[in-house]
C-alpha cells in the first residue's frame, strides 16, 4: 500500500488529493510543525534525508518533490489517462501545456511567493527597536523593486491562460491542477486575488470537489501561513 508522509498545511495535502481522485488505497502518517519554527520535525529525515514533506513510499522505494510525485502516481495507477493527456504524441498541445505547467508550480510561481512570505515574516520578526526601520525599508524596496512586480507578472499570466478552459492544460481538470493549486492558494492568502476572477474561479471550482473536500477531512485543515 501507499504511505503518505503528510506534514500539515504543506505540499503534501495536494498528493492527498490526487490520491482521493484516483481511489487508491493510502496510508497516512501525519506530522506536526514545530509550533515555534513552523518547520518540519526531525522524525521525517529518517524518512528522507531532506525531512521535507511530501514523502511517498511505494514498494518500498521513498519518493520526493510534489511534482514527482504526482507524475510517478498518475503515470503508474491512472491507467485510463482521467487526469492527463494521452502520453503520445508527447509533442501534442494538451501534452506539452500539461508537462509545462506540472513543472511551472513549483519551478517559477513559487519562489516569489516565498520571498513574499520571508520578507513578512522579516519584518515582523523581533529584533532590536534601532533595527526594525532598517529592516522594514529594506524589505519595503525588496517587495516593492523586485518581489511585488513578479507577483503581479505571474499572477497576471495564470489568469490569461485559465481565460479559455478555466483549467491550466486544457478543456478538462488534471493533475497539473492539482500541481497548481498550491501557488494559487498560497497566493490568495499571502496577497489576494483581486483583479484575477479566473484564479478565484479556479480556487472555487477546486475546492467544490469531493475529492479535494475528502482529502481535507483526512489530511487536516489546510491553512497557508500569510506571513
Amino acid at each position: 500500500m501507499i504511505t503518505v508522509h503528510h506534514l500539515e498545511n504543506s505540499r503534501s495535502q495536494r498528493v492527498l488529493w490526487l490520491l482521493e481522485e484516483l481511489a487508491l488505497p493510502y496510508q497516512l502518517v501525519r506530522y506536526a510543525r514545530d509550533p515555534r519554527t513552523l518547520l518540519a520535525p526531525p522524525q521525517l529525515r529518517a524518512i528522507h534525508p531532506l525531512g521535507k514533506s511530501p514523502v511517498v513510499v511505494d514498494d518500498g522505494q521513498a519518493l520526493a518533490e510534489s511534482g514527482a510525485i504526482l507524475e510517478y502516481l498518475v503515470e503508474r495507477y491512472d491507467t485510463a489517462q482521467a487526469l492527463s493527456p494521452p502520453a503520445q504524441p508527447a509533442t501534442s498541445p494538451e501534452r506539452l501545456r500539461y508537462s509545462y505547467w506540472m513543472h511551472y508550480a513549483e519551478g517559477s510561481a513559487m519562489p516569489p511567493l516565498l520571498l513574499s512570505l520571508v520578507m513578512a515574516r522579516i519584518r515582523g520578526a523581533k529584533m532590536p527597536f534601532f533595527a526594525r526601520p532598517v529592516a522594514r525599508a529594506i524589505t519595503a524596496k525588496a517587495m516593492a523593486a523586485f518581489v511585488g512586480p513578479q507577483l503581479k507578472l505571474h499572477l497576471d499570466w495564470m489568469e490569461r491562460e485559465l481565460a479559455a478552459t478555466g483549467w491550466f492544460a486544457g478543456e478538462r481538470f488534471t493533475a497539473a491542477d492539482i500541481q497548481m493549486s498550491f501557488p494559487v492558494e498560497a497566493a490568495a492568502v499571502r496577497g489576494g486575488l483581486d483583479g484575477h476572477p479566473n484564479l478565484a474561479g479556479f480556487l472555487q471550482r477546486i475546492h467544490a470537489r469531493p475529492a479535494y473536500q475528502r482529502a481535507l477531512e483526512k489530511g487536516g485543515p489546510f491553512t497557508l501561513a500569510s506571513g
